[in-house]
């Protein structure tokens, strides 16, 4: 079965801050089987033209006017099911040590998105990955990843990791948006009354839980927190 993953991120800059406003960089990924791109594309456009909201879709635009369009936008997601998935990880900048990545902040990032995509890909599938474009000092980051993702995975075919700009995808986007919403979760930053928070309250009443750390098992909604450190 072919299928498609849009990612985006949430606080690179956690990397390199010396003076930072939260703890937990997180990277977020939305899975779909790739039949259903259109129709999911055209449902988004439908609530478009329903609301009125034609902007680039985007955690940093909920506001009290559109948040009837991204309340929609959480129903979209749930209406599929287990055929539309997220899964996202967060990392907190405290437990960085740069022995995990040769102090290469780069290539840090790009394992973290390792850890993002790998564990979800099954045997007997094809792959083809999406990610926000980024300015990257080395090049090769985004084949190595491809490369490194294929061989860790050879049941399955990792076709391509691609840069698109979140703009021109709505896809990224709706990563963008349901990744927001884990990470403001995570680093505790909902203002109480706000738009925003009213969202966040309305995705978990829709997952039956709060958003937080899940087992490794959900499949709908995964939130895994890594441990640099170890422990449990």
């Amino acid at each position: 079965m072919d299928f498609e993953v849009y990612c985006d991120e949430n606080h690179p800059e956690l990397f390199t801050s010396q003076n930072p406003s939260v703890d937990y960089l997180m990277i977020g990924s939305l899975w779909l089987p790739a039949e259903m791109r259109d129709e999911i594309k055209q449902r988004i456009w439908g609530l478009r033209k329903q609301f009125g909201i034609w902007g680039e879709i985007k955690w940093s635009k909920v506001s009290k006017r559109a948040l009837p369009f991204y309340k929609a936008l959480v129903d979209l997601f749930e209406s599929y099911g287990h055929q539309l998935r997220f899964r996202s990880i967060a990392i907190n900048h405290n437990e960085f040590d740069g022995n995990f990545h040769q102090n290469d902040n780069e290539l840090g990032f790009y394992k973290f998105y390792y850890q993002v995509i790998h564990h979800w890909i099954l045997d007997h599938n094809s792959y083809r990955i999406f990610c926000d474009s980024k300015v990257n000092q080395d090049l090769t980051r985004l084949p190595t990843l491809r490369r490194c993702l294929d061989n860790a995975n050879l049941s399955s075919i990792v076709e391509h990791v691609q840069a698109l700009p979140s703009k021109q995808v709505v896809l990224i986007q709706f990563s963008d948006l349901l990744l927001g919403m884990a990470s403001a979760r995570m680093n505790n930053t909902l203002r109480q009354g706000s738009a925003k928070e009213n969202l966040v309250l309305y995705l978990e009443e829709r997952l039956g839980r709060a958003i937080q750390p899940t087992p490794q098992a959900e499949q709908k909604f995964n939130l895994f927190r890594i441990r640099l450190q170890g422990g449990w």
